[in-house]
């Protein structure tokens, strides 16, 4: 594992041009870097002055990046130059990276003595996505998962029934037939079904609901097993939904219009996505909508979507810096960023409080992300696994558009990743 972060992050500091580093912040501040939209960085101003008003001696220097992948750059340079932030949100699927000697400093121990929050305040399934080699690295401050977002309106003018708790797969799919339209029988539909990313973290919840898996083994996986029976179907089916039955926009559609954009515009009637989207959809005027479980193969399942506060062991004064992560996931600090509608809490607490389940907010249906957090499952926890990911999403993509069949789409996201699980096996001692 120390081998695999040295690799990373020379290789960032050989990409990166000079600048891209982060500064320590100055004497007697703890700094804090976060990325997102106006409405995140107004609510995270928002979480620092609430934390000055309350610990008036600790200072947080709040750095916001707008674009994610610029944080992400910027993010591996600072720890490759020495210089990281004290504080930064990580997604599970990327803190692993971090977490050899000069990464992360684990989080596990400053929550046992914590006497603000304690471990069982929050959903167990968020603090999984963060606790690697017998660790807890960071505090997870949401514990979100793929739904659908649907368009009531078109489904009202479709005379459907709104979605179900427990609705199928071929519920789904009888759905999207219908409301796919091409009123100009020019062959190109006006209006969509349904819209999602050809992406690993959308294939994956299909292929656990129809039995299958990811990898042969979470916790120490050494190849990817798209290739067994449960998954192929899975995979196919997915695939299907483009190429056969034509219920989503095929790769000239979506490079016209993104799927997201097709919602917003109400000609899309369903997209998947995680919580993440909602500030964005609460600005819809045209029309009503709504969130609804994954549908259901032969069994539920959704995929953890989780962000979490995480503490760099060169922060030159932690006990502050774990004050204000303390206070970021506290009930009141919790509530000031779910009151952006952007998460879903961690805490159960805030999780069941108006903060989140707002009934004068959309979507009218938030409850949805809590009740299916039993069937919240997660990718695993690899330095290297965005490598793996990014190498399956091209494959997935090639099948998803047509330009491959599903067999060999998963061929070669089987041979091309099987040198990254290599190097995540920790070296044998000499």
């Amino acid at each position: 594992m120390q081998r695999v972060f040295a690799l990373l992050l020379s290789l960032f500091v050989l990409l990166n041009l000079p600048g891209c580093a982060s500064t320590p912040a100055p004497g007697g501040a703890v700094s804090f870097m976060v990325f997102g939209d106006p409405i995140e960085l107004a609510a995270y101003r928002k979480l620092v002055d609430a934390f000055h008003a309350r610990y008036a001696s600790i200072r947080v220097d709040l750095r916001h990046v707008p674009n994610e992948s610029d944080y992400r750059r910027q993010l591996t340079a600072g720890f490759a130059a020495g210089a990281p932030p004290d504080i930064m949100l990580l997604n599970f699927r990327r803190f692993a990276a971090f977490t050899a000697p000069g990464g992360l400093q684990p989080l596990g121990p400053y929550l046992a003595r914590s006497s603000v929050v304690h471990e069982a305040d929050f959903y167990p399934q968020a603090l999984e996505g963060f606790r690697l080699d017998n660790q807890l690295w960071c505090i997870p401050q949401n514990i979100s998962s793929l739904v659908v977002y649907y368009n009531r309106d078109l489904f009202d003018a479709a005379g459907l029934s709104y979605p179900a708790a427990d609705w199928t797969w071929d519920d789904f799919l009888a759905a999207a037939k219908i409301l796919t339209r091409d009123n100009t029988g020019d062959g190109r539909p006006e209006q969509y079904g349904a819209g999602m990313a050809p992406s690993l973290i959308r294939l994956a919840p299909f292929i656990w609901a129809n039995g299958g898996d990811i990898v042969d083994d979470v916790n120490h996986p050494t190849r990817i097993t798209l290739d067994t029976p449960e998954a192929q179907a899975a995979f196919q089916w997915f695939v299907n939904l483009q190429v056969k039955e034509g219920v989503v926009p095929d790769a000239v559609a979506e490079q016209g219009e993104s799927s997201e954009n097709r919602f917003l515009n109400g000609r899309l009637a369903m997209f998947f996505n995680s919580r993440r989207g909602v500030p964005t959809y609460r600005a819809i005027k045209t029309f009503t909508w709504d969130v609804a479980p994954m549908p259901q193969g032969q069994q539920a399942a959704t995929i953890l979507h989780a962000d979490a506060y995480c503490l760099a062991a060169a922060a030159p004064d932690k006990d502050a810096a774990w004050q204000f992560i303390e206070f970021a996931n506290s009930v009141d600090g919790q509530k000031i960023i779910a009151e952006t509608g952007r998460t879903v809490p961690s805490l159960r607490q805030v999780a069941e409080s108006a903060a989140f389940l707002d009934p004068a907010q959309a979507p009218a249906s938030s409850r949805v992300f809590l009740s299916v957090i039993p069937t919240i499952r997660r990718l695993p926890l690899l330095p290297n696994w965005v490598g793996i990911e990014e190498t399956v999403n091209r494959e997935i993509e090639r099948a998803f558009y047509g330009q491959a069949t599903v067999e060999e789409a998963t061929n070669a996201a089987v041979s091309q990743t099987l040198s990254y699980f290599q190097l995540a096996v920790p070296e044998k001692p000499k």
